[in-house]
């Protein structure tokens, strides 16, 4: 009996299964929903895992490359700032700030690849 009564509970839904209308009274099914978010979902991910992999290699950077690079990629918690706004607030020029970001990037890339380098060494 018990059994039953989870049978009639448990029910699969399909992606495709109308969940309502529209505005216009257009059927909408749970995928339309989902692929509106699915972009911004993806675009989200994305953001984190770079994020994970400039934590990592960070402690490479000397104090000001830190300051611009986590300014510019909202780290620590903060918002994403402009190159404009990081420089008034250190007080150099926005092309510095430029010349900063592009060798702390550099720098960053060129570390990730070097243990990239190496962890496919270890395996072979």
């Amino acid at each position: 009996m018990h059994l039953r009564a989870l049978k009639k509970v448990r029910k699969d839904v399909s992606l495709h299964d109308p969940i309502g209308q529209d505005k216009e009274g257009n059927e909408i099914s749970l995928i339309d929903v989902l692929q509106a978010d699915t972009d911004d979902l993806a675009e989200q991910i994305q953001l984190k895992m770079e994020k994970k992999q400039i934590y990592e290699y960070i402690h490479i950077l000397d104090g000001r490359e830190k300051e611009v690079i986590v300014g510019r990629f909202g780290l620590d918690k903060q918002k994403e700032r402009t190159q404009k706004e990081i420089a008034k607030e250190l007080g150099i020029s926005r092309s510095y700030v430029s010349r900063i970001e592009k060798r702390s990037l550099m720098k960053l890339f060129h570390e990730f690849y070097r243990h990239q380098r190496a962890a496919l060494k270890r395996e072979e």
